[in-house]
């Protein structure tokens, strides 16, 4: 957010030193961000995403006691982080960052006290433009249901109403597309225009400085309207737009059938002549038409139309989640095991031709994933290599213990018995026959063939043979015993009976 008022005050002749007073930042921020191109702008926001933070350490403590205490501030976990870990190297505002990024995570909202609210001051003309987006299911005149998705535009102050639908979830240029006709429909462009946080223009709400895709953030470079991003449970920002999206699923589509999507949204634009932006709004009690006669003088004038050749292929961002799959169009899609990583951002880009979805990390990186599009809802499309584990390991294991082995065949066998039988576990059970072999490397051999013969097929089993081996030999040595190598040669002299008469009688033994 900070980057494009940035680039918007200076288009208006606003010096480094000026905007950086307008904006509360520093000067050397103004000027880094001033030289960066939306797409470098992007690229940089996107690495800090990703950087290792002094607190990691202890993310899993933190996340415990939000999760036990959703009413911590940043200022009582920097005390318990003191008090409990001696953590002196972190400054507060680190703490409050860290913090806010974890709730967004794991969806820990902070628990507030109830407050008061109060009906918002009218907008002046001119000022401001809301945009949200809703979806239902309708019945067809084939006899089925259909997801039908829409987008609405009103100007905050007369009430005046814009709505387009569409067969299939939006991607951002169809946002664009759009925001263009709404623009046509009112007759010019507010100075600002206020979104949900929405997939199809920002990314990251990043602690401020939105990370708004690269489309979105060329064309808002374009047009030069001031973006308002809406917090999350905020209906006071966005209430006139939720109230539209209400105003059309309850009056316009409900109990109507669909047939083809010219005639719908043809439907749409008359009951938005007769219906939508004629009656007699409950709270201005005045005609949004008529009103917007008078707002429509207040309005920027917007030149020329916007030249869609300038916008990237990919458009789509989708968060991936913990179980390695992106949704898209009302499915589930696999990626790679391992695409997932716990605490990072796990953003994606997706770009689609209709039949086929393609997914990467980065939106000029390789390509991750390619699937075709299902046509049913509700689906998990999964590519089997998706799931399969790297085999780096496993086969980094087989060669040591086939090198260990000189019997070659054998040790072969029992490979190929534990792949079958352990396909989930094989490492595990490679693991034990390694250890086995560097423990009784003499009676390795003796216990595989002994396995062939009871026809065993466990690692487990191995082991167990090989230690019952090693004890009969050690029983078998005790028994047998050994000669002393130093005395071999020595025999006992021999006496005569004579000798030990003289001893009893107490005579001498010579």
């Amino acid at each position: 957010m900070i980057y494009n008022e940035i680039h918007r005050l200076k288009s208006q002749g606003f010096s480094n030193s000026q905007i950086a007073r307008k904006l509360r930042i520093s000067r050397n921020r103004v000027i880094d961000y001033g030289k960066m191109t939306p797409e470098e702008f992007f690229e940089f926001a996107s690495s800090l995403q990703n950087r290792s933070k002094k607190l990691d350490p202890y993310h899993e403590t933190i996340v415990g006691w939000l999760k036990e205490h959703p009413d911590l501030s940043g200022a009582q976990v920097l005390d318990w982080l003191e008090e409990r870990l001696n953590v002196k190297s972190v400054s507060e505002n680190t703490v409050r960052n860290y913090v806010n990024d974890i709730r967004e995570t794991y969806h820990i909202p902070k628990q507030l006290p109830e407050r008061d609210f109060g009906a918002v001051p009218e907008l002046p003309m001119g000022q401001q433009m809301q945009v949200d987006f809703g979806e239902l299911k309708v019945p067809t005149t084939a006899g089925s249901f259909k997801k039908l998705y829409f987008i609405g535009f009103i100007l905050s102050h007369s009430r005046f109403k814009y709505v387009e639908w569409l067969d299939r979830p939006f991607q951002t240029t169809d946002l664009i597309h759009m925001q263009e006709n709404a623009f046509r429909h009112f007759g010019g462009m507010t100075q600002e225009i206020v979104y949900d946080q929405d997939r199809l223009l920002a990314v990251s709400e990043n602690a401020g400085d939105i990370i708004m895709t690269a489309e979105f953030t060329k064309y808002q470079q374009t047009r030069k309207f001031k973006v308002y991003l809406c917090r999350k449970a905020d209906p006071q920002s966005k209430g006139k737009i939720e109230q539209v999206i209400k105003y059309v699923k309850n009056n316009f589509a409900k109990n109507r059938v669909f047939d083809n999507l010219p005639d719908w949204q043809e439907a749409c634009m008359k009951w938005l002549k007769r219906t939508g932006n004629y009656k007699v709004h409950h709270n201005t009690k005045k005609r949004p038409s008529e009103v917007h006669a008078l707002e429509k003088q207040h309005l920027q004038k917007v030149f020329g139309s916007y030249l869609f050749e300038k916008i990237f292929g990919t458009s789509i961002t989708r968060k991936v989640h913990k179980d390695n799959v992106i949704r898209f169009g009302g499915n589930r899609y696999s990626v790679p095991l391992g695409t997932y990583r716990k605490g990072s951002q796990n953003i994606v880009h997706l770009q689609s031709d209709g039949q086929h979805l393609t997914v990467r990390l980065h939106p000029n990186g390789p390509v991750i994933a390619r699937h075709t599009l299902s046509k049913e809802d509700g689906l998990i499309i999964t590519d089997p290599s998706h799931r399969e584990r790297s085999r780096s390991k496993r086969d980094q294991l087989i060669k040591q213990i086939e090198e260990m082995v000189p019997e070659k065949e054998t040790i072969g066998w029992l490979i190929k018995q534990l792949a079958e039988r352990y396909p989930r576990h094989l490492i595990d059970q490679l693991k034990i026959v390694q250890a086995a072999i560097l423990t009784y490397p003499a009676f390795i051999e003796e216990a595989l063939d002994e396995m062939k013969r009871l026809k065993l097929n466990s690692a487990n089993d191995l082991r167990d043979i090989a230690i019952s081996l090693e004890i009969q030999n050690r029983k078998k040595l005790k028994k047998t015993g050994i000669e002393n190598e130093k005395y071999k040669n020595l025999a006992a002299p021999e006496r005569k009976e004579d000798i030990y008469i003289r001893v009893l009688q107490g005579g001498s033994a010579q």
